[in-house]
């Protein structure tokens, strides 16, 4: 097992990743907590395979359980399913004391985290991912939030879990897309923080090869984030490396309406297209984004959209990272190393344009 500690005072707990482990929940979560109650946020998808065997763990452990469940997808982290689920937890009769624990891939994450952090102005929840993109990002740093139809994220808060438990054993039931959905946030993480791991999933020779040695990747994807977490809590410095990718990527999956692309998948194309103009630009060695997207592709990962410039900017408009007129991009000057690049609205063609 490995155990990583988030260290940010009152605020601290620690990540633990060990295949098998959520055979193993129920003890786990009742050392962490108190609760008289826990209600698990799941989705339709997350409920059918894991719901019942997390609620018999907690149950004997002592636990009252209510699974409060939601329709799988992203369109469906909206304020209709947010104001839903917190009425569940007041009909569950849930009180401060109570617990919240978020099962499910990024979206009942994001979702879970958010009922929790304002349900009572705020109850424990603890962090269940079941996807590579929510173990290695979503479930850690303390982002909660709903979406609006004018962009991702838009309401939520800053609210830290009690603890996050990992089982990579869990992705044995991902289809392959959500598996290379996973990965492109891998490329990404050591794309700007790790030129090891990078050189690492160049050399495996397969998507298996990568699966044999998940939780160690884990591992060391979660170790990039934690660090950036400890410095900038608030996503005010720091931490805005971890969105490489993402402000190009948010802008597509806008475009597209959340339909044709799921969350990695936009940001693999941000990266590459990203990159390739920084190329151009003169602030990234020559043949990076080639390398980047290489290594994209070798699991089937999208790396181009003909979304017009306009279309990004567009979409860039509504991202809650602008300050004003401008907004921070995240470009890689060579594997393994990050700069933050302030831009004005008025020169971000220059970085988004589509290279052909």
């Amino acid at each position: 097992m490995e155990k990583i500690k988030v260290e940010l005072g009152r605020d601290s707990y620690d990540i633990e990743i060990e295949r098998g482990l959520f055979s193993r929940l129920g003890a786990k979560i009742r050392h962490l907590s108190n609760a008289d109650k826990a209600a698990v946020i799941t989705d339709t998808t997350v409920d059918g395979l894991y719901g019942k065997a997390l609620e018999k763990e907690l149950q004997a452990v002592g636990f009252e359980v209510r699974r409060l469940v939601f329709p799988a997808g992203e369109e469906h982290k909206n304020l209709a399913t947010y104001g839903d689920m917190l009425r569940s937890c007041a009909d569950f009769g849930m009180t401060r004391k109570d617990l919240v624990i978020s099962l499910g891939g990024g979206v009942p994450g994001d979702l879970g985290g958010f009922v929790a952090a304002s349900f009572l102005r705020g109850v424990q929840f603890i962090q269940v991912p079941t996807t590579i993109l929510s173990q290695i990002d979503s479930s850690v740093g303390g982002k909660v939030a709903v979406d609006l139809p004018e962009g991702k994220n838009l309401v939520g808060a800053f609210y830290q879990p009690a603890g996050v438990f990992i089982d990579p054993d869990l992705l044995s039931t991902l289809p392959a897309r959500f598996i290379h959905d996973g990965l492109a946030e891998v490329i990404k993480c050591a794309s700007f923080g790790n030129a090891d791991l990078f050189q690492a999933l160049e050399r495996y020779r397969d998507e298996k090869e990568v699966l044999e040695h998940i939780p160690e990747i884990i591992g060391a994807c979660i170790r990039i984030k934690v660090k950036v977490v400890e410095e900038d809590v608030r996503d005010t410095g720091a931490r805005m490396v971890l969105n490489f990718g993402h402000t190009i990527g948010h802008a597509v999956e806008r475009y597209y309406h959340y339909e044709k692309y799921t969350h990695g998948e936009g940001v693999a194309i941000g990266m590459v297209r990203i990159t390739r103009r920084t190329e151009k630009l003169g602030l990234t060695k020559p043949g990076t984004a080639a390398r980047i997207e290489a290594l994209l592709k070798r699991y089937g990962i999208p790396t181009d959209d003909p979304i017009s410039t306009a279309d990004v900017i567009a979409g860039i408009a509504m991202d809650k990272k602008k300050r004003g007129n401008r907004i921070t991009l995240i470009v890689v000057p060579e594997i393994g190393k990050s700069l933050l690049q302030p831009a004005g609205f008025d020169e971000l063609s220059k970085y988004v344009e589509r290279e052909i």
